[in-house]
C-alpha cells in the first residue's frame, strides 16, 4: 500500500501570486483550516513544494 499525503492549509492565499492561488485549489484546499489527502505522487509533491510556506504536510497510511 501506498502511503498518502495530508495537506493542511495554515494561511491565506490573500496577496498571494496567481500560480499559487490555482495550486492551492488544484490541491483541493480552500481556505485555512482545510485538510485533504492527496496521493504521494511526483506531480502532488511538486504542487505542495512550491506552496510549502501556505500548508502543511504529514505523510498518513491509507490502511
Amino acid at each position: 500500500m501506498k502511503a498518502k499525503l495530508q495537506v493542511t492549509q495554515h494561511r491565506s492565499i490573500i496577496g498571494q501570486s496567481h500560480a499559487h492561488r490555482e495550486r492551492i485549489a488544484g490541491l483541493g484546499l480552500r481556505g485555512p483550516g482545510s485538510i485533504v489527502v492527496v496521493d504521494n505522487t511526483p506531480s502532488f509533491r511538486g504542487a505542495i513544494k512550491k506552496v510549502l510556506h501556505l500548508v502543511t504536510v504529514e505523510e498518513v497510511d491509507n490502511g
